[in-house]
């Protein structure tokens, strides 16, 4: 029986990485494209780069919502919905004739995503005891976290290869094994009575959006009064939001959720740890081709051995959270990404590629430490009933620290050189010479000191959980003591 039992987990375990790791890669896979999109599809680059974007838009705004959905239909369902939205969303994406026809199919796709995003972590709590979670989030966080980058290097190859309509044609068969899968073996658990609040969902989906597009507006032309005063009212959308969630008896974001100080404080850890690293690999890119002149396929190589050892050593660091703190193996994890920043630190016009690879390593080792133990932390203490929230929270908030990674990465490296410049030279497009070169560098440097901070105060929030732990702890002895 046991071995059946482990069996049906293996393949629920397959199933649940090859979802998380499609709709991870397909955040950066279009990067590489985007050339290739604008001239093939006649359309210009202010639009084209909305081909990224709307899907992190989609992932940021709607996760908390469908990961609430899967407590109330059953996350198998909704799960195994995913799969097929996302499917069809990547053949239209693959078959467009338009830009705007893309745009509107990475919408489809991005809901799709989000579907699998949400409910992934939840259906793991569902299927695996406590004591084998870690392993369990080691292996899944091990898809999320490499996704990203190899998104990067498919696409160079697919694009440079074979074209880009087949960066999205080819999660049609990936998809299909992955939903064949879920839908055999991930059954619908007991479903939550609880209803969706559908005011609570259209103000978080406004605020969320508004803030999220007027931050892209400020990183992509530049802050003006109309991209400002998206970011403004949205940030007012707050207030109401949050009055109505504390009448609501099925409310978008359940606040039990924050009762529990150490899931807070997972949940910011997770927020800090996505917006501080992500814009690192935003920046290296920017490094690599347009002071270096690496051709974006080779620049994405040179990422990719710091996410190989990370994907190696994230199911071994998971079954270590098991047995150890996670707040401690996660705040150790986020420290050491820190500590890949500061190698990035002395980057120069002519300093050895292989200096980032080595900062790409140490940030590969403390990645694998932080992904699995933090999300181990989180599940851990969300109550059960709360899973799908939970679950869909923490992607939520891990979507919108991608989208910020952009605005800093964006906007802090464009405080040196022309705006336009900067994104020539993240698509890969232009390599900056002379005097110009330089001033892209303390650009760089600035922005990699910013996700330092950002970083260094995530870690903060991981320690915080153990030191909570501990003190808690001490009051009990005392009280018995007494």
């Amino acid at each position: 029986m046991d071995k059946v039992e482990d069996k049906k987990r293996t393949y629920i375990l397959v199933s649940v990485l090859i979802g998380m790791l499609m709709s991870a890669i397909d955040t950066t896979i279009v990067i590489l494209a985007l050339p290739t999109l604008t001239v093939d599809l006649h359309a210009p680059f202010i639009n084209t780069i909305w081909v990224i974007l709307v899907y992190l838009l989609v992932l940021a705004t709607l996760t908390t919502q469908m990961g609430k959905l899967g407590d109330i239909f059953g996350r198998g369902r909704i799960f195994n919905v995913g799969f097929i939205i996302f499917i069809i969303g990547s053949v239209m994406s693959g078959a467009s004739p338009t830009i705007d026809f893309l745009i509107f199919s990475r919408i489809i796709q991005g809901f799709g995503a989000v579907l699998l995003q949400a409910n992934s972590n939840a259906i793991i709590a569902d299927y695996f005891p406590a004591r084998e979670r870690g392993r369990a989030f080691g292996i899944t966080s091990m898809g999320w976290s490499i996704g990203g980058v190899l998104g990067i290097v498919l696409g160079g190859i697919i694009t440079t290869f074979i074209g880009w309509r087949y960066i999205f044609y080819i999660n049609v068969p990936i998809g299909l094994i992955g939903f064949y899968i879920a839908s055999k073996y991930i059954k619908d658990n007991k479903k939550s009575s609880t209803k969706i609040d559908y005011t609570g969902t259209a103000l978080i989906v406004a605020m969320l959006g508004l803030i999220s597009y007027g931050a892209i507006e400020v990183a992509s032309v530049g802050a003006n009064y109309f991209n400002l005063a998206l970011v403004i009212i949205g940030l007012i959308i707050i207030i109401p939001f949050a009055i109505l969630e504390k009448r609501s008896k099925s409310p978008v974001i359940d606040t039990r959720v924050f009762q529990n100080r150490k899931l807070s404080m997972s949940l910011a850890a997770a927020t800090l740890q996505a917006i501080g690293f992500l814009s690192v690999i935003f920046i290296l890119i920017m490094y690599l081709q347009g002071v270096r002149g690496l051709t974006p396929f080779y620049a994405s190589l040179v990422l990719v051995p710091g996410y190989l050892l990370s994907s190696f050593l994230s199911p071994k660091m998971g079954k270590l959270s098991d047995r150890i703190a996670p707040g401690m193996l996660a705040g150790t994890g986020i420290l050491l990404m820190a500590a890949g920043i500061v190698v990035y630190l002395f980057l120069g016009v002519s300093t050895p590629v292989y200096v980032v690879i080595a900062g790409s390593i140490i940030t590969g080792f403390g990645g694998s430490m932080f992904w699995p133990s933090n999300t181990s932390s989180v599940m851990s203490n969300s109550p059960k009933q709360l899973y799908g929230s939970s679950s869909g929270l923490l992607r939520t908030l891990t979507n919108i620290g991608t989208l910020m990674s952009y605005v800093i990465a964006i906007t802090v490296a464009a405080s040196t050189v022309p705006r336009y410049v900067t994104f020539e030279v993240f698509l890969g497009v232009d390599k900056l010479q002379g005097g110009l070169s330089s001033k892209f560098i303390v650009g760089l440097h600035y922005a990699l000191l910013v996700s330092m901070i950002v970083l260094v105060m995530g870690a903060l929030m991981s320690y915080m959980t153990v030191a909570r732990k501990k003190k808690a702890a001490s009051v009990e002895t005392n009280s018995g003591g007494k």
